[in-house]
């Protein structure tokens, strides 16, 4: 029996999560608040993960053009960013 480490989101409704490059060229997926994510050496890997961990809900990911780094702190503000703002919201 293969043992799988279950969703991090156990919510009604599914969590957004952006998909995207890194400036390395990394591919990175996380959850819009930081509440997961991850690198990944391809885009399929970081689909299949973000698909994993949001309930299997392709229409909450959002695949973004611009690049976009993993934040390790919880500080994730790519909304800012998507607006063309470039400022992270104050908590």
């Amino acid at each position: 029996m293969k043992l799988v480490e279950p969703p991090s989101c156990n919510q009604s409704t599914a969590a957004l999560v952006f998909v995207g490059r890194n400036r390395s060229g990394q591919w990175v997926a996380q959850e819009r608040n930081g509440l997961y994510g991850g690198l990944f050496v391809s885009r399929a890997a970081a689909m299949k993960y973000a698909l994993f961990e949001n309930g299997h809900h392709p229409e909450t990911i959002v695949e973004l053009s611009r690049a976009i780094e993993l934040d390790t702190e919880g500080r994730l503000a790519p909304v800012g960013i998507l607006f063309g703002t470039g400022k992270r919201p104050v908590a």
